[in-house]
């Protein structure tokens, strides 16, 4: 989907100002967000939650923190999968006359589930192209979730990279299942995304999925 979150080429956005020494954690606040994250029975789906933040409100997407937005993610995660209720969510404890149930993830099983290997990577026959090839991004304006980025949509690029077949987030994010597709590392030129005043030697390398391309 088009929105305020794919801010890649944008102007006017300020200067990046990388923080010198900056801590992993700025709050104790925000350590907590990421244990929430990881640990809640949500996590299986990266897609959807990449999703959710999406989805939020122009004004509210620039004006809140990155924790903020996962906290806020995860919160509507949980209300959306029926984990929670509203008002459990707004007062912090369990209501007494909500359904109860196995917890989707016990606390004795949390360390294992975040340490357990897992992989995107599937099976999804040969690729369709190979390393050295030309190919076009599609100039796509999906309505849901995509990885494919609006600044290089219409632009040619150079096949560098086969990284085999992934999950493929647009289906995923939606539970619309895996249909998994090769992923491919795709070099493009300065010039050809942003004009000739662009510097000669710089380059953009970006991982896209099959559907996302086209030969030239």
């Amino acid at each position: 989907m088009n929105g305020v979150h794919d801010m890649g080429g944008m102007h006017g956005m300020g200067p990046v100002a990388p923080e010198v020494d900056e801590p992993v954690f700025h709050h104790r606040w925000e350590g907590r967000v990421h244990a929430l994250n990881l640990a809640s029975p949500t996590r299986g789906n990266i897609d959807a939650g990449r999703h959710r933040i999406e989805l939020l409100p122009p004004a509210d997407y620039l004006r809140m923190s990155y924790y903020e937005k996962w906290l806020t993610r995860v919160e509507l995660l949980l209300l959306g999968g029926g984990f929670v209720t509203a008002e459990e969510l707004a007062s912090g404890k369990p209501d007494p006359a909500a359904p109860k149930s196995t917890p989707v993830r016990p606390a004795n099983t949390v360390e294992a589930a975040l340490t357990a290997p897992y992989s995107y990577i599937r099976d999804a026959g040969p690729p369709a192209f190979a390393i050295g090839d030309r190919v076009r991004a599609l100039n796509l304006n999906p309505p849901g979730h995509t990885r494919l980025p609006r600044y290089v949509r219409g632009r040619v690029g150079v096949i560098e990279r086969l990284h085999g077949a992934h999950v493929w987030p647009d289906t995923h994010a939606h539970g619309l299942g895996e249909q998994p597709h090769h992923l491919y590392g795709v070099a493009f030129t300065a010039h050809e995304l942003w004009g000739p005043d662009a510097p000669a030697r710089d380059s953009v390398r970006l991982d896209l999925w099959g559907p996302y391309l086209e030969r030239t």
